[in-house]
């Protein structure tokens, strides 16, 4: 495992356990839509994906993080990564920052964002080289974003998780492999249509019957 990976992995679990045993520093840093938007706190745009609920969401992000980056690195290389990492991060909590504006209240915290940025990113190059519990790559990458749907769309269910940076964050992660490495990216377009499909069902919730924001 790459040197940034075992780094980004090492830091993300010393803040989150830090944050876990401190409240205060967890509501400073997590993502909070009245506290960008109004009093311009926007380190929350990259402090909350180094953040967790518990355990358990931090080991889920690490691991699917751990399976997802040996690909990405053999693609993109070490500066790719960083880039596709924090660029998904950045704009996931964007999108959420947007579809969430009229709910000063929102808080969410988690490196989902960045993490799907990275599946998106692997799959896009090899969808069936990477096997999660017996699982290829791109069926857990639907499974994962379908979760993420449903959690969006059922408040009552709603875990505090950064669910809507998942769609900001996979957009990124795919542009920019489409980007760099074209060919790759579209001679699996269709297993990035079926991991999409949880992600376009979201896009319609969203921008056409208005059921979130």
């Amino acid at each position: 495992m790459n040197i940034i990976v075992i780094i980004i992995i090492a830091v993300t679990c010393i803040i989150s356990y830090f944050a876990l045993n401190n409240s205060a520093v967890f509501e400073k840093y997590k993502f909070n839509v009245g506290a960008i938007n109004n009093r311009k706190e926007y380190i929350r745009l990259i402090s909350s994906g180094f953040l967790h609920a518990d355990f358990m969401h931090l080991f889920f992000n690490m691991f699917s993080l751990y399976m997802f980056q040996a690909a990405v690195m053999e693609f993109f290389g070490g500066v790719g990564f960083i880039v596709i990492y924090f660029g998904s991060m950045i704009l996931g909590n964007l999108f959420s920052l947007l579809i969430y504006k009229n709910q000063p209240w929102y808080s969410a915290i988690g490196a989902s964002g960045a993490v799907s940025g990275i599946i998106f990113a692997a799959i896009a190059m090899v969808p069936n080289g990477i096997s999660v519990n017996f699982l290829p790559g791109w069926l857990f990458g639907t499974l994962y974003f379908g979760y993420s749907v449903y959690m969006m769309l059922n408040p009552k269910q709603w875990d505090n998780l950064g669910h809507a940076a998942h769609l900001g964050g996979a957009f990124f992660g795919l542009v920019y492999s489409i980007t760099m490495h074209p060919q790759e990216a579209m001679s699996n377009i269709l297993f990035l249509g079926i991991m999409s499909v949880p992600l376009l069902y979201l896009a319609y919730e969203i921008f056409v019957r208005k059921r979130i924001g």
